[in-house]
């Protein structure tokens, strides 16, 4: 088992009982020892094809390479006019952040920006729901990014009783609808979703509950969400048969191994965006392991 530094900020919660592979287990995350079930499992849960991570020089020479490749593509959309917003979704645990990051590091904050939204103020929940996000849609020349979008209504918020029945299928119904508008406008739309096998979760949790640095992460609605992995399952499955379509598909990154995960994403945008100078050799081609487009790529990995 390993063990971890006490954090005493961290939220606190007593053993739970979940279901893992079909299997019950408890886990306390006020244990300082990591379950060695989780430990064994933490890199290929959920049918992950790997089991080692990526050689960390491998990942940092591949990482600066595509890192040049996303300053001239961020050149081209300033130099043309054109506009990118990638989506980033996944449960909780997942990377979304750290991807988020990377893509972000070197580009030039004045047309490169991240949105992460809090909750709805008390006006924002009397707006229309896509409203407060519309406000932050790219502009000519942008490059923007969403940590968490409006597919909160497609997960946490029917999973969290956050929103009703009818709201949740009003949204699976009209998602589609509004996405195809964002297209139309000619904005190069990408909608990641960031996938991790439950033990891998679980670890992730465990490190941010000990750790000084990422212990703000862990919130008591991830202490609820552990026992909910079905659920979010279920809906997750859900919103990729009502919302992932061709003109707006649902790109899936087995994100297990968050190095490979940040590698695809980067790589997808890039090839997907026909920027001056694109180097096709450095960018690479994809791994056909890691990254794929709907529900069938997620088969019965998890």
């Amino acid at each position: 088992m390993k063990k971890a530094k006490e954090n005493s900020a961290a939220p606190t919660s007593g053993p739970l009982k979940i279901r893992v592979e079909g299997k019950e287990r408890e886990f306390d995350i006020e244990n300082p020892m990591l379950p060695s079930w989780v430990e064994e499992r933490k890199l290929t849960a959920g049918g992950y094809p790997y089991d080692k991570k990526m050689n960390s020089n491998e990942y940092d020479a591949m990482l600066e390479q595509l890192q040049i490749e996303l300053v001239k593509a961020q050149a081209w959309l300033q130099s043309t006019g054109k506009r990118v917003m990638a989506l980033f979704e996944g449960r909780d645990a997942a990377g979304k952040g750290g991807t988020i990051f990377v893509l972000h590091q070197y580009m030039n904050p004045r047309t490169a920006r991240n949105v992460a939204l809090t909750k709805p103020t008390e006006p924002e929940r009397g707006q229309w729901y896509f409203q407060r996000y519309v406000e932050h849609f790219p502009t000519s020349g942008e490059f923007v990014t969403f940590d968490r979008s409006w597919y909160n209504r497609a997960g946490v918020e029917p999973v969290m009783g956050f929103c009703t029945p009818q709201q949740h299928e009003q949204f699976l119904d009209e998602t589609p609808h509004f996405e195809r508008m964002i297209c139309n406008e000619g904005i190069h739309f990408f909608k990641f979703w960031l996938n991790i096998g439950q033990e891998t979760q679980l670890e992730r949790f465990h490190d941010r509950r000990y750790s000084p640095l990422k212990s703000w992460k862990f919130s008591p609605i991830d202490i609820a969400g552990i026992t909910k992995w079905d659920d979010y399952t279920k809906a997750r499955d859900t919103m990729f048969k009502r919302t992932h379509k061709q003109f707006a598909p649902w790109i899936i990154v087995r994100a297990n191994d968050k190095r490979r995960a940040r590698l695809a994403v980067m790589r997808r945008i890039l090839l997907s965006l026909p920027y001056d100078g694109r180097d096709l050799g450095i960018i690479g081609k994809e791994d056909k392991k890691i990254i794929g487009e709907g529900p069938s790529f997620l088969g019965k990995q998890d």
